[in-house]
């Protein structure tokens, strides 16, 4: 599966880049993207237990790290898309730990 915008994932890592554990980690969620092809959220749920659908048009948040760091990707077929990247306190800050905020949230970005 193609991954677009990796340059954000790529931003993040340099911002904590001190930490193995969490670029390694990155690293490991980009590679799962990439030679991937998810036909279904049980598909996905068996390769990354750590995935969450946040949306039905398939936005799927990834924790990863002991930073608790937070992934917002949209899927498709054939392409994966990093919309969002951001440490917890981020992630709660943008969206309030709640599946509506985040609705609105992509609404306004138009990603919905």
């Amino acid at each position: 599966m193609r991954l677009t915008n990796k340059k954000a994932l790529e931003k993040f890592k340099r911002k904590y880049k001190g930490s193995k554990f969490l670029t390694h980690a990155i690293d490991k969620l980009v590679h799962d993207i990439e030679t991937n092809y998810w036909k279904s959220r049980s598909e996905l749920q068996a390769s990354r237990s750590d995935e969450d659908c946040v949306h039905n048009d398939g936005f799927y948040f990834f924790n990863i790290s002991a930073y608790r760091t937070m992934v917002l990707i949209e899927l498709n077929e054939q392409e994966a898309t990093v919309v969002w990247c951001g440490n917890h306190k981020a992630y709660e800050q943008t969206f309030r730990n709640n599946k509506e905020t985040i609705k609105k949230w992509l609404s306004s970005h138009n990603w919905i």
